[in-house]
């Protein structure tokens, strides 16, 4: 997607909402493309950053908001001797 600077400047919210969830997002002024909006995790691929093994671990969803319910039905029958 590409916005001009005076559309990024107005509607900046949009345009990282579209980063985020879309990629990158161009900037230009008067036809030239002048800069990108990249979602951080890009930025920081880019820049060669890694995480490390516990900071990955915590930064996933909390267990509030994990959906751990079961299905209410049983698994089907297997019949082990079929699958000799």
């Amino acid at each position: 997607m590409s916005w001009q600077v005076q559309d990024a400047k107005q509607r900046l919210s949009e345009v990282i909402r579209a980063a985020h969830e879309e990629g990158p997002q161009i900037v230009t002024r008067h036809g030239q493309e002048v800069a990108v909006v990249i979602d951080i995790s890009d930025y920081r691929r880019l820049k060669g950053e890694t995480v490390g093994f516990k900071e990955y671990l915590l930064s996933g969803p909390g267990f509030d908001e994990l959906d751990l319910t079961r299905q209410p039905e049983l698994p089907p029958d297997v019949d082990w001797a079929a699958q000799a």
